[in-house]
């Protein structure tokens, strides 16, 4: 096991995690948690193979993903009440996760030929889709259309990697620099509750 698919299985844990707790909030049943779990850790590596029609899906080409997320239910019913004082590591786990969900969305486009700007809104998609589909399924406004920045940093990962792969540096260079900036980024925008400008008013409103 290479340490990318490590910190894959452990991005894929954590969001699974994520959307069983709040399935839990929501008081959904069992079946529901899982589903809610499953969305949340797979649906946007999904929703990308889809798009890009690459086969197998990644959860069905893999089953050690479904198994996690599995772990991850049973894990969230046992140790729910110790489960919010991690918080700060749960988020760290997040946001590797991201940064790898970005990495691997990214060069799996790459790999199939399509255009880098393509390759690059992949990458975004296998990162954050999840989270949006778990937020629209328990009807809640998906956070990366309102709290700090998420999906940018994605953005600015993923073009990273691209600059790093068309300059033929090494892969471990690719990879770790790719994480890096998403975990970065993340980690000051949480810090300092950095945001995107929202449209309030135009230049004409009196």
């Amino acid at each position: 096991m290479n340490v990318i698919y490590f910190l894959d299985i452990l991005g894929t844990f954590a969001f699974a995690i994520s959307g069983a707790l709040v399935a839990s909030k929501k008081e959904f049943d069992l079946f529901g948690v899982i589903i809610i779990a499953f969305a949340t850790a797979v649906g946007g590596g999904m929703l990308r193979d889809v798009l890009i029609n690459a086969h197998p899906i990644n959860w069905i080409g893999d089953l050690n993903y479904v198994w996690t997320i599995f772990a991850a239910v049973i894990f969230t019913f046992l140790f729910k009440s110790k489960i919010a004082p991690l918080s700060k590591t749960m988020f760290l786990f997040d946001t590797i996760g991201i940064g790898v969900f970005t990495l691997l969305g990214t060069q799996k486009s790459l790999l199939i030929g399509l255009h880098p700007f393509v390759a690059l809104i992949m990458g975004m998609i296998s990162a954050v889709m999840g989270g949006v589909i778990r937020d629209i399924l328990t009807n809640d406004v998906p956070l990366i259309f309102k709290k700090e920045i998420y999906a940018s940093a994605c953005l600015a990962g993923g073009s990273v990697y691209l600059g790093t792969y068309y300059l033929g540096l090494s892969e471990n260079i690719q990879f770790i620099t790719t994480i890096l900036v998403v975990v970065i980024i993340r980690l000051i925008a949480v810090k300092y509750h950095l945001q995107l400008p929202k449209i309030k008013d135009d230049l004409f409103t009196k």
